[in-house]
């Protein structure tokens, strides 16, 4: 099998980032369609309240998922948003993080997070339960998987 292509770990500071989410326990079967109704619902949640997203999509995960994924979905946001059906306001946390960017298909995504919880043990470093991946390039009907860009970040200590 090829290597994932990423880029080089490292570790960053992230400043606390006001979100708005819709959280969830998925299913890993139903993970795709989850984030397809819930980007959906949070446009719209948006659009209706005049609030523009800071920055694209993400998925925060509280710990690595196993059969189910308990996650919340959004975007970031400049301020605190009123609560809407599902939509409620979150955040994406301040800390150390170790950091890499996944280039491809999301089927592959669990390779690079791999990639990441290796390096952060060579670094000595522990991972924490906050994890979330940033969609750089937004997935349509005609974007190639190959083009596709996610950060990946990991709360360490």
């Amino acid at each position: 099998m090829d290597n994932v292509n990423t880029t080089e770990p490292d570790l960053t500071d992230t400043s606390e980032t006001v979100t708005a989410v819709i959280k969830a326990v998925v299913p890993m079967a139903e993970l795709a369609g989850f984030f397809d109704r819930s980007f959906s619902e949070l446009a719209e949640a948006l659009d209706r309240q005049g609030i523009a997203p800071t920055g694209p999509g993400f998925a925060r995960y509280a710990g690595p998922p196993g059969e189910t994924a308990d996650l919340e979905v959004g975007f970031p946001v400049a301020q605190p948003l009123p609560s809407e059906g599902n939509v409620v306001t979150s955040s994406l946390p301040a800390g150390l993080v170790a950091h890499v960017v996944h280039v491809g298909g999301y089927e592959r995504l669990g390779e690079s997070w791999g990639r990441l919880a290796g390096w952060i043990a060579e670094q000595g470093l522990t991972p924490g339960a906050d994890l979330w991946e940033v969609y750089l390039t937004e997935p349509t009907p005609a974007t190639d998987p190959a083009d596709l860009q996610t950060e990946l970040f990991w709360v360490v200590s």
